[in-house]
């Protein structure tokens, strides 16, 4: 059974920083896309960064270049989103979500949609003051 447990969220000021966590159970994030997406009040989960199995470079959303910062530890199996300068329309709830396997993605693109995950977690609440 696959279980991707988020840790880290909380409330920040304007310009803060938070570290998400998410550890993973039953899978093997070094074979596979792991993504972080958010889902803020009224509004569709969208994808805000993913890592490649092969651990190139990242993709992130456009408004999140530069500011955030997707990892992956593949030792402790867990991948983590730094977030620096935190805006109020970051405030949202963040899930890590486990995407294709290296032998099920053919694509030469990420995959950003939330049909092509298979496995979420929980979500961790982000809050960003004004």
């Amino acid at each position: 059974q696959v279980q991707l447990v988020e840790s880290g969220g909380g409330l920040v000021q304007t310009g803060g920083s938070l570290r998400l966590h998410c550890a993973a159970a039953g899978l093997t994030v070094s074979r596979h896309f792991m993504g972080w997406f958010r889902q803020a009040p009224g509004k569709e989960r969208d994808a805000v960064a993913v890592s490649s199995w092969a651990n190139g470079v990242p993709w992130y959303t456009d408004s999140v270049t530069g500011r955030f910062s997707i990892s992956r530890d593949n030792a402790q199996n867990t991948v983590s989103l730094l977030m620096d300068g935190l805006k109020p329309e970051d405030t949202a709830v963040y899930y890590c979500a486990a995407g294709p396997s290296i032998t099920n993605w053919h694509l030469p693109t990420f995959p950003t949609l939330i049909d092509d995950y298979d496995h979420w977690g929980q979500g961790t609440q982000v809050t960003v003051s004004s």
